[in-house]
C-alpha cells in the first residue's frame, strides 16, 4: 500500500534518527502494478523506474512506503 509521499518523509526522518535503523523505499508502478523496491537505503526518490516494464512513476505525486531494517548493534 502506497501512502502521501509527505507522510513517509516525515516518518523516515523520524526512523533515521536512530543509526540502527534503515529503510528502502517502496512503490507500486503506475503503469503495470508491479511492486519496486529502490536499492538505495535511507534516500527517498520522488520518482523511480519499474525493473518489470520501464514506466517511470511520478512517486512523489503517487506515493510510496518503505521497507524497515532494524540492525541488533550499532557499526562503530
Amino acid at each position: 500500500m502506497d501512502y502521501p509521499f509527505d507522510e513517509i518523509v516525515s516518518s523516515v526522518a523520524k526512523l533515521l534518527e536512530d543509526p540502527r535503523n534503515a529503510i528502502h523505499q517502496k512503490f507500486t508502478c503506475s503503469n503495470c502494478g508491479a511492486r519496486q523496491t529502490m536499492a538505495t537505503p535511507n534516500k527517498l526518490f520522488t520518482k523511480g523506474t519499474c525493473e518489470q516494464c520501464d514506466a517511470i512513476t511520478d512517486i512523489q505525486a503517487q506515493g510510496c512506503n518503505y521497507m524497515l531494517l532494524i540492525s541488533a548493534r550499532v557499526e562503530s
